[in-house]
């Protein structure tokens, strides 16, 4: 993974609206999810979810780093002192966001609440806007993006998806000490506004383009 500064980063960063930050090529994103000991070493010996991860339960990936730390209170908070940093295809990660029904009832894309009830049972990708974070925690006005697998879509992310699977503890427990006062000792990995490649897809997430393209 490529780092840098988080002051350098956050000058070039939409400061509102709905963006997806991440770490991203040509082919591949990076997502992040906390885990216990057990079930992330597995992940990073096997390169897939099995062992004590479940497969029939709701499992949130975020793209956006320091959504994750403010999540995981930088690897502090019991059952997520391990942070994964999961690299998939960019083909898969599209697909999951063509596919995403909101959390919230959104009338401008329902008929009623009930149309959007049925979708969430049926759906197998969950999105949700919140808040991003700055390093301390505190929200800003941009907003962070996390979708919630379930069903074949998360057995199909937990293995046949996945690129690579790397647990950056260290560099998390490295740089926590930074995430504090003027930022200036802060490093994070490199992340720039993902569009992605299919436009149905940002339209399903619901995300504001940059003003350039």
């Amino acid at each position: 993974m490529r780092f840098e500064r988080y002051t350098d980063q956050v000058a070039r960063w939409p400061q509102q609206g709905r963006h997806i930050l991440a770490h991203h090529d040509t082919e591949s994103i990076v997502v992040y999810q906390a885990y216990r000991p057990s079930i992330a070493l597995h992940a990073v010996q096997h390169q897939q979810f099995g062992g004590d991860f479940s497969y029939n339960r709701m499992s949130w990936i975020k793209p956006n780093f320091l959504w994750m730390m403010y999540r995981a209170g930088w690897a502090t908070k019991e059952g997520q002192e391990h942070i994964l940093a999961i690299t998939l295809r960019r083909s898969f990660f599209d697909q999951v966001l063509r596919e995403v029904v909101p959390s919230r009832y959104e009338p401008s894309r329902f008929s009623d609440e009930a149309a959007w009830k049925k979708a969430v049972a049926s759906s197998e990708v969950r999105l949700q806007w919140d808040p991003d974070h700055d390093p301390t925690g505190a929200p800003v006005a941009r907003k962070a993006v996390q979708l919630g697998l379930r069903g074949e879509t998360l057995r199909r992310y937990g293995t046949g998806a996945v690129l690579a699977i790397e647990d950056i503890t260290p560099f998390v427990i490295e740089q926590r000490e930074h995430a504090s006062g003027d930022f200036s000792r802060l490093l994070i990995p490199e992340e720039r506004v993902y569009v992605p490649a299919d436009p149905d897809a940002g339209r399903a997430v619901g995300i504001d383009y940059p003003s350039h393209l």
